[in-house]
């Protein structure tokens, strides 16, 4: 082996540390990301676009009532329990948005699961979609300073919809109704 490895690797690493550093964002020529920029994707990365994982709209398609209705007689929700439960909360949460009164709540989190009735089915997932385009459009429409005050609330929408959806997919994964070509394997 030839001694001059060292110097080879620290010429290595000095050429490395003074090399310009690119984020993805700059090797595309994109402006940095604004605070509407990365609300609006982190809300859509939950609704309609698949990116990281399956967005909510994938996530209902193609389900019957009663395949939204099924539980695996473990405790756990149905994916109609749980998708009622996303509009229930994104709704109340979009109230809030709009300075509107939200609909009377006992605070029995059970009760935002336990109302969903298999017949709305079809209704529920129409209602997922456009609590979800509301938010989106509340988001492309606020004022700077309504969207830095709000900008929490979102983070949480964001993610309490993600931590859901992936239980959507267990479930209809457990319930033998999930197509891996949809996503996940």
């Amino acid at each position: 082996m030839i001694k001059r490895t060292p110097v080879f690797l620290l010429l290595l690493l000095a050429a490395l540390l003074l090399a310009p550093v690119q984020s993805p964002l700059q090797a595309q020529d994109k402006k940095p990301a604004t605070l509407r920029e990365v609300l609006l994707s982190e809300l859509r990365s939950t609704h309609t676009n698949a990116e990281w994982f399956v967005p909510a709209n994938t996530a209902v398609k193609g389900l019957t009532a009663e395949q939204a209705s099924w539980t695996d007689g473990k405790g756990n929700h149905s994916v109609g329990q749980l998708a009622y439960h996303l509009v229930f909360w994104n709704r109340r949460n979009l109230a809030n948005l709009k300075g509107e009164k939200s609909e009377k709540f006992s605070g029995n989190n059970d009760e935002t699961f336990n109302k969903f009735d298999s017949k709305t089915w079809n209704e529920i997932v129409r209602q997922l979609d456009e609590v979800m385009s509301e938010l989106e459009k509340w988001v492309e429409t606020a004022n700077e300073a309504k969207l830095k005050e709000s900008a929490q609330v979102f983070t949480h929408i964001s993610t309490h919809n993600a931590y859901h959806i992936g239980q959507i997919i267990f479930v209809r994964k457990e319930q033998g109704s999930w197509d891996p070509k949809n996503g996940v394997n």
